[in-house]
């Protein structure tokens, strides 16, 4: 891995571009101090920015930088076992009954020690990157505890800075109940908003918090407990809401001006008036739909009728969603949900962005912004939910630096 601070400047006039927006014209973006300083039509460009230094983008297509909104990339082992006993009938429910599930992770989570996950983690983050990523959320989640969430989430934050690339980590302390804790989960969720999200918070280790409100794990009082405390330390809130059932969260959520509610198959109408009214986004993960074999589609018509945004991610964790291609999650927005290619791309850009807080300086090629963004070897940008388990990435600015497609 080279050190971030060895990616070559990518200061200069990029040309031999043709820009997302319109393909059939050459664009061209100038970059200066590792932000946007222009962007638009070759034969627009300002003379002063002529002789800045050139970078050839040979035709490449380019877009925002991806980003993937809405992940658990930082955990111990493995679940490939589980997969094989879903596959021979069991459903997430009886998994997780039979001491598998999120707990299975939190044991091996808790087994190793940062620098094991470091380790771990590191090649899925690689294999991300490859794919054009430019921000991604970590959540914490499989240490709940103290000790072991701290450990995760400066894991994460280790990544970010050791990739180059921006991290937002996000508490899911509220995850699933840790055996210590067996039928006492008032008590967890206590733990959870009085010692460990402030300690979390106030070693600077949270952008945000997170709860999984589901049957198998906690419930909407108890969720609206953790968003309390959430507020009262000004940290923002998200939600794993209606994933196999509706309950009520997105409302919630939506009340308490949430980022995003991901999930969301068994979202009702109620839920995305509560969400258009709050500006919360809806994150769609075709990856945890597509493992468990789900039928229950999301109600996309619903949400584009609203106008509420659809984010798409990958929700990268070792049981429900092992991937590692923001790309191949665009392909199933498409095929599985029916997405539009425009609204997919836009659900990795600029939704996704908006679903971490990111708005003022992800998902976009806009002045003033820094620079991220990526050339891809493509004609056109259906081809980017078109193809799968190809990696058209010709070069990627990450950060206002070359970190991938630099000439050597």
């Amino acid at each position: 891995m080279k050190p971030v601070n060895e990616f070559p400047s990518a200061d200069g006039l990029w040309t031999g571009i043709r820009l997302a927006a319109d393909a059939n014209v050459e664009g061209a973006i100038v970059v200066e101090q590792g932000a946007i300083r222009w962007v638009g039509a070759r034969s627009a460009l300002p003379a002063e920015f002529a002789k800045l230094k050139p970078h050839d983008g040979g035709g490449a297509l380019v877009t925002p930088g991806l980003v993937d909104c809405h992940t658990h990339l930082v955990y111990g082992g493995q679940r490939a076992n589980e997969f094989a006993m879903r596959l021979a009938g069991a459903t997430y429910e009886e998994v997780a009954k039979a001491g598998g599930g999120i707990v299975s992770s939190v044991r091996a989570t808790r087994e190793a020690d940062e620098d094991t996950l470091f380790a771990q983690s590191a090649p899925r983050l690689e294999q991300l990157l490859a794919d054009g990523v430019c921000a991604i959320e970590i959540k914490s989640g499989y240490g709940l505890s103290l000790e072991h969430e701290r450990k995760q989430l400066r894991v994460a934050r280790r990544l970010g800075e050791a990739y180059g690339v921006t991290v937002r980590t996000t508490f899911l302390g509220a995850h699933a109940l840790p055996p210590e804790y067996a039928g006492r989960s008032g008590d967890y969720i206590d733990l959870v908003c009085n010692q460990m999200l402030p300690a979390l918070a106030a070693e600077g280790l949270v952008d945000a918090v997170d709860v999984f409100c589901e049957r198998i794990a906690f419930s909407l009082a108890e969720t609206e407990q953790v968003f309390k405390a959430a507020k009262a330390l000004g940290l923002p809130v998200k939600l794993h809401a209606e994933q196999l059932s509706d309950m009520g969260g997105a409302a919630l959520a939506a009340r308490y001006g949430a980022l995003s509610c991901d999930h969301i198959e068994h979202l009702s109408a109620e839920g995305i008036e509560a969400m258009r009214q709050s500006g919360t986004v809806a994150v769609l993960l075709p990856g945890a739909y597509y493992t468990l074999r789900d039928t229950h589609l999301p109600p996309i018509d619903a949400l584009r009728a609203a106008g509420v945004p659809m984010a798409v991610s990958t929700d990268h964790n070792p049981g429900t969603s092992p991937a590692l291609s923001l790309l191949l999650m665009v392909n199933m927005a498409c095929t599985l949900f029916r997405l539009t290619v425009p609204e997919a791309l836009d659900g990795v850009t600029v939704h996704a962005a908006r679903a971490l807080g990111l708005q003022d300086t992800h998902g976009a090629i806009t002045p003033g912004m820094p620079a991220n963004f990526v050339l891809w070897n493509v004609r056109e940008a259906a081809e980017l939910a078109y193809w799968f388990g190809q990696q058209p990435v010709r070069a990627v600015v990450r950060q206002g630096r070359i970190a991938i497609g630099a000439k050597e």
